[in-house]
């Protein structure tokens, strides 16, 4: 069997493995406990924040930082600025929690937000709050949304769960917003089974994370913060522990998952540098092949996989048959121009967006992962430039 090149190879190693069934032997504490704290505490520092809450799924934590956000009141209003080229469920909770949804096309270089479409949206509507994604690990254009946000005082919320370890002017993604999330799905940068992180700097949204992540009560928090909360209310004292202040989701993790995380993040400063690499020979290949692909060059690149733009939907479908004949898989970005999507046509219209169409009509991904070689991604960049236009 020839050998094949997939978008996702695991992550946990089989001493991630054998470390854990050590591990397990003891009888451990295997819910959420002193683990899931640990490991918290040790990607905060990691990342550089002050605060991380460990959750079950990326999308679990976009959901939460959604929904901390609505609690807290901060926002002037409900209106959220959304990516056109993103994935469902950094859109969908928006909708769940009645937020007011505003699409924005996407910037040509980094398959962000476009600026000028974003600062339209901000004179017409006045949206409190940004989200972006930093697509599949390229940064988006930070110096100019900056300006903006200085200009029209949104909160900026980032979804960086396919951009760990990524950088912006020397900063890493996760730490530019109010909040942020990451993934650790299977084949993500590090991998936790199934996992996410929701990040902030924010004491107050921090403590609302705490409780919606666990039905509302408030076993989370520091003795002396609950027992703060439990006199303002007058709580007999016997029930103190099974009071919901919030009305929550059970999205925690576990020990177990957290156990991995430990040892994943070990590995993550190499996991990073690999990928960097590997996505540096992408850029140079194909813009030398004449292929459109992503760039931001204030920032390192720690991509989740390699997108480029093929020169119409035609070539890509070409590209992609002669991707599988050798092995080597591919798909499109994320659901591309997310308003044709039925989730969202459905309630608002599809909506014409050149650059999110143009994606959504011509974009393919590549393998980009640390069991790849130099060698390999030459293979992968002559099968792709091969294919004639």
């Amino acid at each position: 069997m020839s050998k094949q090149y997939l978008l996702a190879e695991q992550t946990i190693t089989k001493e991630d493995l054998d470390d854990l069934i050590a591990w397990l032997k003891t009888n451990p504490w295997l819910t959420q406990g002193p683990l899931v704290r640990e490991f918290e505490q040790r990607w905060a520092e990691w990342l550089g924040v002050r605060h991380a809450t460990f959750v079950n799924s990326g999308s679990s934590a976009n959901l939460l930082m959604y929904y901390a956000l609505l609690l807290s009141r901060l926002p002037r209003n409900n209106k959220i600025v959304v990516p056109a080229v993103s994935w469902a469920t950094t859109i969908a909770p928006v909708i769940q929690l009645g937020y007011e949804p505003l699409m924005c096309d996407a910037d040509w270089k980094t398959f962000g937000l476009d600026m000028d479409a974003l600062e339209g949206l901000l004179k017409l509507h006045g949206p409190a709050l940004v989200a972006i994604v930093h697509t599949l690990g390229v940064p988006n254009d930070m110096e100019s949304l900056r300006r903006l946000q200085d200009r029209y005082e949104f909160v900026l919320l980032e979804d960086a769960c396919a951009a760990t370890g990524s950088r912006y002017d020397g900063r890493r993604v996760g730490t530019l917003g109010l909040a942020s999330t990451f993934s650790f799905f299977y084949g993500h940068h590090l991998s936790t089974i199934e996992g996410g992180m929701v990040c902030t700097d924010d004491e107050r949204l921090h403590r609302i994370l705490l409780h919606i992540r666990s039905h509302g009560w408030p076993k989370d928090l520091s003795p002396n913060k609950e027992a703060e909360l439990a006199r303002e209310r007058h709580l007999l004292e016997f029930n103190r522990p099974f009071t919901f202040y919030y009305p929550g989701f059970n999205v925690r993790s576990t020990d177990l998952n957290a156990r991995i995380g430990l040892a994943q993040l070990q590995r993550a400063d190499a996991v990073v540098a690999r990928r960097v690499d590997n996505h540096r020979v992408y850029q140079e290949r194909m813009r030398a092949g004449g292929l459109h692909c992503q760039e931001n060059e204030r920032a390192v690149i720690s991509s989740i996989s390699f997108c480029a733009l093929a020169h119409s939907t035609d070539h890509r479908d070409r590209i992609a048959t002669a991707l599988r004949a050798n092995g080597i898989e591919t798909r499109p970005l994320g659901g591309g121009n997310m308003s044709r999507q039925p989730f969202w046509a459905d309630r608002y219209g599809t909506v014409v967006f050149p650059v999110a169409d143009r994606i959504h009509n011509t974009a393919f991904q590549l393998p980009n992962h640390p069991l790849l070689s130099v060698e390999d991604i030459h293979f992968i960049c002559d099968t792709v430039l091969r294919v004639e236009a």
